[in-house]
């Protein structure tokens, strides 16, 4: 049982720390790659959808992502075996990664085909929101009632 938590606990590490690396790449991609950087800057109607979308997606992707992982702890995991809880925590711990993963792509996207300061903004914003889903073993024996 003890190696089970911590294999959880070291998996949810590593997917956080590739969460992070998603926007150091996508900023070493934006400041190497000259030649999309700005493509549609002068497209009004193009930077106000696509500011007005990333701003959209932020709006649903962070409440979503805290909230929905909150609902299924409570009504789901709580409800079920260890083993079971841990496979459905270290899931549902990659679905909230992974809606806060959209608007940092959609940030930085906007960011650089843009030239939109909106993008970067919506992505600080999911990023500063995986903050609160920081990982780690303590957290998880907290969160499943483990003692």
């Amino acid at each position: 049982m003890e190696e089970q938590i911590k294999h959880v606990a070291a998996c949810q590490k590593r997917w956080f720390i590739g969460f992070w690396l998603l926007p150091i790449v996508s900023m070493l991609i934006g400041e190497n790659c000259e030649n999309w950087v700005g493509m549609y800057a002068a497209d009004a109607r193009t930077v106000y959808i696509s500011e007005a979308l990333d701003i959209l997606l932020t709006a649903v992707c962070v409440p979503v992502s805290l909230k929905l992982f909150a609902w299924v702890l409570t009504h789901k995991i709580d409800a079920v075996g260890i083993s079971d809880a841990l496979r459905l925590y270290s899931f549902w711990s990659k679905v909230r990664l992974g809606l806060l993963a959209l608007p940092v792509l959609a940030g930085f996207a906007v960011y650089y085909l843009m030239l939109s300061n909106t993008g970067v903004l919506c992505a600080f914003i999911a990023l500063t929101a995986s903050l609160f889903c920081l990982p780690g073993e303590a957290r998880l024996r907290k969160e499943l009632c483990i003692d």
